[in-house]
């Protein structure tokens, strides 16, 4: 019997504002693996997707960065324990993306949850490292603590489908900023999986949302976006970070610039707190000790 069963293939959409839209233009693109057999059909997003994005994170913004840190620790962790039980489907989607073997792609997709982890345990940490009292002279308590920057559009690498997605996703989110995230080009069929488990995982809609299709296309409107607060060049080449960089200093855009050639880049080293610093803004409040006299601080 069930060798007159008709294949059930997977419909990929994008993922905006906790929601599974095609793209507005209703344009797909052929995806392959990397002997050349078709996989599936993925959505080619267009200008009107990557604003609405926008759209989406704006919104998100105020609920997401008003989270204790400690919350959004639970939520990364919620990700990481949902891809767990989801490890088989990453494993192949994974395989099929980077023409890996079963075992290399279960220690990608590994590697990749564990990386959703450390960025959990970053969440409520990450202030008092680079936050902290101030000395100065004066009646005054002088505190400096990290603030979100905002939206944040990031091009993920082309080549690490998955576990270089993660990496520069996870920091983004982890401190309190929201995401357009535009997915590798040539293998985004992992990234919009990423969208499903996402939904399921008590992360607010719009703090993340995943966009398939050409890089430049997506890319263009989203650096010169004056919503848009910061941009990650991970998965551009030279000259098209070049041409985003140009095109986000009209509204003073924080900017990544991209690392070594993509491809070239070890995504299964300790990643560090430098992504987790990229996208945060100082604070710096002053406020009165009281009046000072012969014995010190009146508090």
């Amino acid at each position: 019997m069930s060798d007159n069963r008709l294949s059930v293939f997977k419909t990929y959409k994008l993922y905006v504002g906790g929601k599974f839209p095609r793209s507005e233009s209703g344009r797909v693109y052929e995806v392959t693996d990397s002997k050349g057999k078709w996989l599936a059909n993925a959505p080619q997003s267009s200008r009107k997707d990557a604003r609405d994005a926008v759209v989406a994170a704006r919104k998100a913004f105020g609920g997401w960065s008003g989270a204790t840190a400690y919350n959004r620790g639970q939520i990364l962790y919620r990700i990481a324990e949902m891809l767990e039980g989801r490890k088989d489907q990453f494993v192949r989607e994974v395989a099929d993306a980077e023409g890996l073997s079963k075992s290399k792609a279960a220690a990608v997709v590994d590697a990749a949850i564990d990386r959703w982890v450390w960025y959990a345990g970053w969440t409520d940490k990450i202030g008092q490292v680079v936050g902290g009292a101030n000395p100065v002279a004066g009646p005054f308590f002088n505190l400096s603590t990290p603030e979100p920057t905002g939206v944040v559009t990031v091009l993920a690498p082309q080549e690490s489908s998955f576990l270089g997605l993660v990496s520069v996703v996870a920091p983004v989110i982890a401190t309190g900023n929201t995401a357009v995230v535009i997915a590798s080009a040539d293998s985004p069929l992992p990234a919009l999986s990423l969208g499903e488990v996402l939904a399921t995982s008590d992360l607010p809609g719009g703090v993340v949302n995943i966009l398939s299709g050409r890089t430049a296309e997506i890319a263009a409107p989203l650096a010169s976006h004056q919503d848009v607060n910061a941009i990650d060049l991970t998965g551009a080449d030279a000259e098209l970070a070049k041409e985003l960089e140009i095109a986000a200093a009209d509204n003073l855009k924080r900017v990544l610039r991209p690392q070594p050639v993509d491809g070239t880049v070890d995504w299964t080293t300790d990643p560090g707190t430098h992504r987790l610093t990229a996208f945060l803004e100082t604070k710096t409040v002053w406020h009165p000790t009281g009046a000072l006299g012969v014995s010190g601080s009146s508090y």
